[in-house]
């Protein structure tokens, strides 16, 4: 008995319209089909002009030179000395600048809703610079995470280790970029930024989310933290900690009301341990500590002890 082999299809076999491939997997009932999805039944897209989106390849280069130039001899190059450190600086911020500024008007352009009242080069312009302006400062707060980091971890040998090496440290660099970006209204790029931090870290922080400064994330693996959260001043929490909302207010017509106070305010040197969920617009007191793995929804008075033993708080 001759057994024959099949045949495999060349690729221009493949791709001719009537060939044993197309017909196989019925293609031209599927792409229809996709057709009226995108177009009638399910459509998304607005009215006018396609729009190229945003690249989140190009903005994780963004990040990485923007890092540099904030750290220069960190993650930039070692041998970096006075006389060359500034060009380098200066140089890896105008390629970041300028390819930001590009991401923040495609953006713009593409989402419809930004940078009120135009979609003008010019107000991508301006506001890259207002975002500039704001890294020395920007640069300040990191310094004062990392402190806390090294303070607050008791296997930290030294700051290149927690600079370098520590996802809660990537995380909180990247929501202080991210943070001034939102409060600027460029708020679709704030938002890829902070997804990128997420994809590198596991630590979900909203833009939108204000935190002071002295902040540490130990071990950070699965923290998240709520759009309208409010942080303040030397406050540390660990894995898998939720800052997040309780509930999700509607209107009168059933729909989700947007940007509303629904996250956790955490004051001044408050700790929170492991697998803490904390929910809705609550305060957790100045001083208080957190216990692991407790379920938190009303107000903590300050300098106050919540654990699961107690279920409840009490004062240190």
């Amino acid at each position: 008995m001759k057994h024959e082999i099949p045949h495999e299809p060349s690729d221009d076999e493949a791709r001719a319209p009537d060939s044993p491939t197309q017909r196989r997997w019925q293609l031209e009932r599927v792409v229809a089909a996709l057709r009226v999805s995108r177009e009638e039944t399910h459509s998304i897209r607005r009215d006018g002009e396609a729009r190229r989106a945003p690249s989140r390849e190009a903005l994780q280069a963004i990040l990485d030179g923007l890092t540099e130039a904030l750290f220069p001899r960190h993650y930039g190059q070692f041998d970096l000395d006075g006389e060359n450190i500034d060009y380098f600086v200066g140089n890896r911020l105008s390629i970041a600048l300028d390819g930001l500024c590009d991401q923040i008007h495609r953006a713009a352009l593409f989402i419809g809703d930004e940078l009120t009242p135009g979609f003008r080069r010019d107000d991508t312009v301006e506001l890259t610079r207002k975002f500039a302006s704001q890294l020395p400062d920007v640069r300040g707060l990191i310094i004062s995470d990392l402190r806390a980091a090294f303070v607050g971890d008791p296997a930290a040998r030294n700051f290149p280790e927690i600079l370098i090496g520590y996802p809660g440290m990537t995380a909180i660099i990247h929501h202080r970029l991210a943070h001034i970006l939102h409060q600027l209204g460029a708020r679709l790029i704030a938002r890829l930024v902070a997804e990128i931090a997420h994809t590198r870290t596991g630590i979900d922080i909203h833009p939108g989310a204000s935190i002071g400064s002295g902040f540490f994330i130990d071990h950070g693996t699965g923290v998240v933290i709520g759009e309208t959260a409010i942080i303040g001043d030397n406050v540390r929490i660990y894995q898998a900690v939720t800052l997040g909302a309780r509930h999700f207010p509607t209107d009168d017509e059933g729909h989700l009301i947007k940007g509303d106070a629904r996250h956790p305010i955490v004051e001044d040197d408050v700790v929170i341990y492991a697998g803490a969920t904390i929910l809705g617009r609550i305060v957790i007191g100045r001083g208080s500590t957190i216990g692991g793995n407790v379920w938190v929804t009303r107000d903590v008075p300050a300098n106050s002890v919540v654990t699961q033993a107690t279920a409840g708080t009490r004062s240190a």
